[in-house]
């Protein structure tokens, strides 16, 4: 069954935060130059985004990040979970996710615009240490995305950030700081547990963010659950438990989202066959692959490609 997150309430923006985000805005459209697409930017783990219509769904792991729109609407799905999220909220992921991404809200008078920033465990500990203690949480492992309403701080922080981009010659030395700051507000925000769960080394959080980076260094291998288990020192069934958990899926549908996920790209991208990307991403039974691309994507490997190329 879907399951539909919430998101928060329908309250009134204070008017600072609307004039933030009217600046972020201008910032992101004048970086972009009018072009819909990915953009990265001369700050490292910063990358700006466009897009003057709405997409259709598409499939990515997406990593550790922040991320902020200041106009437009976008859909994420997790197994099966959906999030919807706009301007009056942040997302962030605490491990790597393979989700599907729809931007549901956008136009060419007034196009979707956001920002992602890279988010790294390590600066996390490190600034954890030198915070005050945070109250335990009540859950050992929460899940690795959440939507939440933007703060005035988390904004003000972000839009700091973005301005660096006129000043180049100020981004190595005050582009940390400003980082940090954001990380700041984001661990004592309500979301801060999600980061704090997989950040400290010996928890269960960060044990199952090593198991999500041994499968996705062999994916395309058959998966040994007693290796991977004894591979992050957990037993099999505590594995399992935190593991979705997490991801809201088992290591092995983790396992199998990857597959068809990349096999989808090597048919679209690289042009294969359906054929030759079951073979290439670990199925041995092109039957097999077709119902569980059917079952995921809502239309058999060759019909489903199709339908993507004439939407774009």
């Amino acid at each position: 069954m879907e399951q539909i997150a919430s998101i928060g309430s329908e309250s009134r923006q204070a008017p600072d935060i609307a004039g933030r985000q009217a600046e972020l805005a201008a910032i992101i459209e004048r970086y972009c130059c009018g072009a819909d697409g990915i953009h990265p930017t001369p700050i490292p783990g910063l990358t700006f985004f466009r897009q003057a219509s709405p997409s259709t769904p598409a499939c990515a792991v997406v990593k550790s990040v922040f991320a902020l729109l200041v106009q437009g609407a976008k859909r994420v799905v997790l197994a099966d979970e959906t999030y919807d999220y706009d301007h009056r909220h942040y997302l962030i992921t605490s491990v790597d996710l393979p989700l599907l991404a729809q931007i549901t809200q956008a136009s060419a008078d007034a196009p979707y615009l956001g920002l992602a920033l890279d988010l790294d465990a390590r600066q996390i500990g490190e600034l954890m240490s030198r915070m005050a203690p945070a109250a335990p949480s009540s859950a050992s492992v929460l899940r690795g995305l959440a939507v939440s309403e933007i703060t005035a701080d988390i904004l003000d922080a972000a839009l700091r950030l973005a301005r660096l981009l006129a000043t180049p010659a100020a981004i190595p030395v005050l582009a940390p700081l400003i980082e940090q700051e954001l990380l700041y507000h984001l661990l004592s925000g309500e979301q801060g547990a999600r980061l704090r769960n997989v950040a400290i080394k010996g928890s269960q959080g960060h044990q199952i963010s090593r198991a999500i980076a041994w499968i996705n260094q062999r994916f395309t291998q058959p998966m040994a659950i007693d290796e991977l288990a004894g591979a992050v020192s957990m037993s099999k069934s505590s594995l399992h438990h935190h593991f979705k958990a997490l991801t809201s899926m088992s290591p092995l549908q983790y396992q199998k989202t990857l597959r068809l996920q990349e096999a989808r790209r090597l048919m679209l991208v690289e042009q294969l066959d359906a054929a030759s990307a079951c073979h290439r991403v670990g199925y041995e039974s092109p039957s097999q692959f077709s119902r569980e691309y059917r079952r995921v994507f809502g239309a058999p490997p060759l019909k489903d490609i199709a339908l993507m190329r004439q939407a774009t």
